[in-house]
């Protein structure tokens, strides 16, 4: 049943994700082409009355697509992490330790608490908003990291998880830690690596502008 939940959360993700997607790309293509070409409008111009639905799509395929999209994504990782965890004999004997996979999500929400409160620290404008995140991205991968330290001893300090060919594994409280580490901090250096290669204020893409200002045909290449 557990995996079950994982894939419900999953189809209803696609549905979300995929439908928003196809309405708001038709929608943004249609009302830039019509705005652009007949009319010379700009970008998201609030006379062209094709960018109401324009923003009603963004709506749909960015913020319910994307939230259906985060759940489905934690769901199934959750749901995997538990019906692992039901491979261990002493962990399946102490019900703490089989939703330990719940505990590290519960423990990543008030990481996520703690860092929204600390971005009263910085001031935040439209110049700044992408510095501010790159920041609390930062700091909640702190607070989980050591907020996670006393709820590791909830995992027993040995414990064994069975593999394919049934032969047991031996797992150490502290090598789980650092399973979970691994995991958390490759996440924040591949969003700084993203925000690298991605963001207007850094080589690759002002490398792409100045291409931009030579042509089409260096643009593509």
């Amino acid at each position: 049943m557990v995996a079950g939940y994982g894939l419900g959360g999953s189809s209803v993700a696609l549905f979300g994700r995929v439908g928003g997607g196809i309405y708001t790309k038709a929608a943004d293509v249609g009302a830039d082409l019509v705005g652009k070409n007949l009319k010379d409008l700009n970008e998201d111009d609030p006379s062209n009355p094709g960018t109401i639905a324009d923003n009603v799509g963004d709506n749909v395929g960015d913020i319910a697509g994307m939230g259906a999209d985060l759940f489905g994504s934690l769901a199934e990782s959750t749901c995997a992490a538990l019906v692992v965890s039901s491979t261990s004999p002493e962990l399946v004997k102490t019900v703490d330790c089989l939703y330990f996979p719940l505990i590290v999500t519960s423990v990543g929400i008030l990481a996520s608490f703690l860092s929204v409160l600390c971005a009263h620290f910085f001031t935040v404008t439209v110049d700044t908003v992408q510095a501010v995140l790159k920041w609390q991205l930062g700091i909640s991968t702190i607070f989980m990291t050591a907020l996670l330290i006393p709820a590791m001893y909830v995992l027993p300090e040995q414990f064994t998880m069975e593999e394919a060919d049934k032969n047991n594994k031996n797992v150490t409280r502290w090598g789980a830690f650092g399973c979970i580490m691994f995991g958390l901090w490759s996440g924040m250096i591949i969003g700084f690596i993203t925000e690298y290669y991605t963001s207007n204020n850094y080589a690759p893409t002002l490398k792409l502008v100045q291409a931009c200002e030579m042509g089409p045909a260096p643009n593509i290449i």
